[in-house]
């Protein structure tokens, strides 16, 4: 192996890494509205054990870095780039799958974003939402017909879900990039910028997942209700906090998950750790 071609395998080994990283901080965070919390060692049946969720999120790094190193050889937003992405991703999912399951919309967009990284290392985080969005462009040729949840409810209610997500260019990672800013600037504890930037997501996105399990309605009641967190101050307030753990109470309760916009999240995180990201 000569110097150089080292070099390239341990910088997409490094993208990799801080794309696990950047999911496993999301993962961290709590009180995640319906979704799984470090503090509960109880392991409750409405939620994944969360030290299996990290030990599958690790699981996602060999995928990944093929991901960095495809598209770095590729040098170009191509067809040919998107479907050896889709063969990556479907190859990371069943390695996955042994290792307890979870992260299939982390993986997307992950995937897409260290794609776009190896690409263009020196771009913005716009700039790099574009150049995933051109990836997404191109059909997967490859991918098998069948419907799934996502499709299914893309299908019935218009909703853009993950793949819609994707070609548009990433609007949600977008705007969890400035929440991070914006409450930063306002003073917010790291962990609360972080929850507030889950909640704009939220607030507006079309959850698929969510779309599933709780139809229209249980969706714009998950929307309103992280609306009412943000209009209460954000999470660094008390009212906020307040507002926050109701909201997590009932989602809870209900088992309603908005599993699209935790992925989401980490995707925002991942471009929020690169270089130059916050100048």
């Amino acid at each position: 192996m000569t110097g150089t071609q080292h070099g390239n395998d341990r910088e997409d080994e490094a993208l990799a890494r801080a794309a696990v990283d950047a999911l496993i901080g999301q993962l961290a965070l709590a009180p995640k509205p319906g979704l799984p919390d470090p503090r509960d060692l109880t392991a409750r049946a409405t939620r994944r054990d969360h030290g299996a969720l990290r030990w599958s999120a690790r699981a996602l790094l060999p995928g990944l870095t093929a991901m960095a190193a495809t598209a770095r050889r590729t040098g170009e937003p191509s067809a040919g780039l998107r479907a050896d992405l889709g063969a990556i991703g479907r190859s990371t999912e069943h390695t996955v799958a042994l290792t307890g399951g979870g992260h299939r919309g982390a993986l997307w967009t992950l995937g897409l974003l260290v794609a776009a990284v190896a690409l263009q290392p020196d771009a913005a985080p716009t700039e790099t939402t574009a150049l995933a969005k051109r990836i997404a462009a191109h059909p997967d040729r490859r991918a098998p017909r069948r419907p799934t949840r996502g499709s299914t409810m893309s299908a019935r209610y218009g909703a853009a879900g993950a793949r819609g997500e994707a070609r548009a260019g990433f609007p949600h990672v977008r705007r969890a990039l400035t929440t991070l800013t914006t409450s930063r600037a306002q003073g917010a504890p790291e962990p609360q910028a972080r929850l507030d930037a889950l909640l704009t997501v939220m607030s507006t996105l079309q959850d698929t997942e969510l779309l599933y399990t709780a139809g229209p309605r249980g969706l714009r009641h998950v929307q309103a209700g992280a609306r009412g967190v943000l209009e209460a101050g954000g999470t660094a307030t008390e009212p906020g906090a307040k507002a926050l753990t109701a909201l997590d109470t009932d989602l809870t309760e209900r088992t309603w998950t908005p599993r699209g916009s935790a992925a989401l999240l980490a995707g925002a995180l991942f471009l929020d750790a690169r270089p130059g990201a916050r100048g």
